[in-house]
């Protein structure tokens, strides 16, 4: 049922009076609550022609799309998105259920059947589009029967507005001739352009009532938010990235349906790498995914704190993280595995790769240290209370006191590892660990250690993400954000660890973001070129004069895509995506947030400042005293 004209002007809080040919809706003043929400839903006035209304500052003309092509691919209706006029695009979906639209497709093939039978009975010429017809409803009945896909009733409807009559002529022409090249058939709702109009607007409201039926593969194709350079497979978790830089189309991108989940995000300083990276996070929480990042300035702190993180800020007073904690419930060689990894840690502490001899007795001082606290192979004794870093230097002196071969190699490893115990460094790991890493969003801040640990805690954070990553008793969706990863890739032990997060992520339904304005130590190791081969998604920010040629023989950039990024404003990039079945897709775009998602992420020491002024001002207000 339609409502009728004075329905529909007491929806937007007006009233009708009619003057000729034309009918006006003028507002009368609010008399109650439904007036005063009408003047905010509303224009103050309205002039209905029989084709076009009459706004408040100009003119518009809608119109029902009636025709449709056969076929379609998908983001066909982009070029109406992407008018460069004023143009609205409406879309009203309807699912028909499925017992209903098995009975009219039945119907409707007896009655093309029964068309075609006759007229070869007459002996007429075979009636191509009847035919065309009959073959479209056995596929979609086919369709409908398997459970392959569903029947929906979809209408499509375009306001077209200009800021005068003489004006919205040219416009409406324009807009039918560009309907017209993608096989639509455009009629105007004559006497009916108030209901067209309102058909259009953000209301869910279909006041017109023209539909076609869609299978879900040509909805699908309909979908209105593509990009004309990019055609993603969309899966369960896609991510609004921005606009498109060359249209008015959005880019959307779903890493977790891509070959792999990895990507690698350069740019250089100040271009915005973290700010963009810190809405994909923000919106993949939404999507239920857990995240996990390293983050080397506190640059997080406010996104975890609004979405009740946990927050982890290593080298901070009081903050302690015990490496030789055993995870519960993964595995009978859980004990070896932490052995190997301490081995990783220690050689990451030294700065150097160690020795054979080294690691042999590294290894027989790790295994004693548990033993001294009770635990051995045994998953029972796991639970026990894990020994510390001073537990192992214990252990290397026993050894370089006991005139074994290994006596001096042992006394130099606890000599060397004496600053983490009793020195400088020994803060963050003076006792059992103080905050366990569990939640949905986890933030490891490294802006208290001192920059000769970074490397160390960065390696030390990576793995106690990987240890929740790889838990079998709780698998979902995750994603591990690696930020200012020159950091680590300047070790080598920290480099090979990311390399191998990076080609073991996706066992286990994980993906890895790596981060970096120094786009030389990935482009000019092994190990970091192969981060970037094991990264289906590769985004490039602005990037400088100096580094743009190493970049453009890497990615394989055209002369116009460099000359886009060294001239990119802040958060404009290029969107590198693998697209399973379709190769490399390229499309630039421009990162946009909200005002509520921007006061999260942002890090413009000039806004946080102000900010920071105002509360302290309102605050002074609130609290004259």
């Amino acid at each position: 049922m339609r409502p009728s004209l004075g329905a529909l002007a007491r929806t937007l809080g007006l009233t009708a009076r009619t003057d000729g040919a034309s009918v006006d809706l003028a507002q009368d003043g609010p008399s109650d609550g439904l007036d005063d929400l009408g003047v905010g839903l509303g224009p103050s006035a309205v002039r209905v022609n029989a084709r076009s209304l009459e706004l408040p500052g100009g003119v518009c003309s809608s119109f029902a799309v009636t025709g449709y092509p056969r076929e379609v691919g998908a983001g066909w209706l982009e070029p109406l998105l992407t008018y460069p006029g004023r143009l609205d695009v409406s879309l009203h979906v309807e699912p028909i259920p499925p017992l209903v639209a098995a009975q009219r497709l039945r119907r409707q093939l007896a009655r093309l059947e029964s068309a075609s039978r006759a007229d070869a009975q007459r002996g007429r010429l075979a009636d191509f589009a009847a035919e065309a017809a009959a073959d479209d409803a056995a596929e979609l009945a086919a369709s409908l029967a398997r459970g392959h896909g569903r029947l929906f009733r979809a209408g499509l409807y375009l306001t077209v507005h200009a800021p005068s009559q003489g004006v919205l002529e040219g416009e409406v022409q324009r807009v039918r001739a560009l309907a017209a090249s993608l096989l639509l058939d455009a009629q105007p709702t004559t006497f009916r352009a108030l209901q067209g109009w309102t058909s259009t607007l953000p209301l869910a409201a279909d006041s017109i009532g023209a539909r076609r039926v869609f299978d879900t593969a040509a909805l699908a194709a309909s979908f209105p938010f593509t990009s004309p350079d990019l055609q993603p497979v969309l899966g369960e978790t896609p991510v609004l990235y921005g606009l498109n830089a060359y249209s008015a189309g959005v880019l959307l991108w779903d890493r977790f349906a891509q070959d792999n989940y990895n990507s690698v995000t350069l740019a250089r300083s100040g271009a915005g790498k973290s700010y963009f990276t810190k809405l994909e996070v923000l919106r993949l929480l939404y999507q239920d995914v857990h995240v996990s990042v390293i983050d080397p300035e506190d640059e997080y702190r406010r996104l975890c704190d609004d979405v009740a993180g946990t927050h982890i800020s290593l080298g901070a007073p009081g903050v302690c993280f015990n490496p030789f904690d055993l995870p519960q419930g993964q595995g009978e060689d859980s004990l070896i595995r932490r052995a190997l990894f301490l081995q990783t840690l220690i050689g990451a502490m030294l700065s150097e790769p160690l020795t054979p001899e080294a690691r042999a007795v590294l290894d027989r001082a790790v295994l004693g240290a548990y033993r001294a606290r009770g635990i051995n192979s045994d998953p029972r004794t796991w639970a026990r209370h894990a020994p510390l870093l001073t537990d192992l230097t214990d252990q290397l002196d026993a050894i370089a006191q006991s005139h074994a071969p290994e006596a001096g190699t042992a006394a130099d490893l606890s000599v060397r590892l004496a600053p983490f115990v009793t020195g400088s460094y020994r803060g963050l790991f003076a006792g059992p660990t103080t905050t366990r890493p569990t939640g949905h969003l986890i933030v490891f801040s490294l802006r208290e250690l001192p920059d000769e640990v970074r490397a160390v805690g960065m390696l030390l954070a990576l793995d106690a993400i990987w240890r929740t990553v790889t838990n079998p008793d709780d698998r979902r969706r995750r994603l591990v954000v690696v930020d200012e990863a020159w950091t680590l890739m300047r070790e080598d032990e920290g480099a090979r660890f990311l390399y191998r997060l990076a080609k073991s992520a996706r066992k286990h339904w994980a993906g890895l973001a790596v981060v970096t304005q120094d786009a030389g130590d990935l482009l000019s190791t092994d190990l970091g070129r192969a981060v970037i081969a094991n990264s289906a998604t590769q985004i490039l920010l602005r990037q400088a004069p100096q580094a743009i040629d190493q970049i453009a023989d890497a990615f394989d950039l055209t002369d116009g895509e460099k000359t886009f990024l060294m001239a990119a404003d802040r958060g404009q990039g290029l969107l590198c995506g693998s697209t399973p079945g379709a190769g490399v897709d390229r499309a630039a775009f421009s990162a946009i947030a909200s005002s509520h998602e921007h006061q999260l992420v942002t890090t413009d020491p000039a806004e946080l400042a102000t900010r920071l002024r105002h509360l302290e001002a309102t605050d002074r207000e609130n609290d004259p005293q």
